[in-house]
């Protein structure tokens, strides 16, 4: 189902860049770290120490997901960093297209999620044993037969906002795990990681950063 990777020949696009944290704006259908096997080795991270070799991983974005992601350029920055998603300090912010015309405007989802583990890296609703996973979520406008909204996680699980938007019937366009039919065939997955807020490792500073989003 996503055998094929063919990553974007794009350049780096970095929103900011400083002594501590490095901001950049990831491409759809570039992985965030390597795979297993040499034809998964292009990805965000390797691209980024060709030209920054101090840069440190701090959290992910799934391949077909594009957006803001922040990287550390010190052990201390990485680490500050990390304490703030852990304790869900970080604010993100995700604009989607969704199969449908949502009736709501706005709403929240709480479903636990786990590994469907046959299936992986599937993940799917468990109330019983799955790890509690939460999106609030608000309608932008509705385009032909589809829903254009913004997601705000609450927590940060794989897959969290594709598997939730699924449950309510609604699923991303161009998902290849979650959609059926016409909306599976999007040219992308329709998912952008549009804003985040955070807490500059050196003082405490608020910043925010944005990327608009390309669909």
């Amino acid at each position: 189902m996503e055998d094929l990777y063919a990553p974007p020949d794009t350049p780096l696009d970095v929103i900011h860049a400083d002594h501590e944290i490095l901001v950049v704006n990831k491409p759809p259908g570039l992985l965030s770290v390597p795979g297993k096997g040499a034809h998964l080795a292009d990805c965000l991270l390797a691209r980024l120490q060709a030209a920054f070799p101090e840069v440190l991983l701090v959290h992910r974005l799934d391949r077909d997901t594009s957006g803001v992601m922040v990287f550390a350029l010190t052990p201390s920055a990485q680490r500050h960093l990390g304490l703030q998603f852990e304790k869900r300090q970080m604010r993100k912010t995700y604009v989607a297209r969704l199969a449908g015309e949502m009736d709501a405007r706005s709403g929240r989802v709480d479903l636990p999620l786990i590994v469907d583990w046959p299936n992986r890296p599937r993940q799917m609703v468990d109330p019983v044993n799955g790890r509690a996973a939460v999106t609030d979520w608000t309608v932008l406008r509705i385009e032909n037969g589809t829903t254009r909204v913004r997601l705000t996680p609450l927590t940060g699980r794989s897959h969290q906002l594709r598997v939730h938007m699924a449950a309510l019937g609604h699923p991303i366009l161009g998902d290849p795990f979650y959609a059926d039919g016409p909306a599976r065939d999007a040219p992308r997955l329709m998912l952008h990681a549009e804003s985040l807020r955070l807490r500059h490792p050196d003082g405490g500073r608020g910043m925010t950063f944005r990327a608009a989003s390309p669909f």
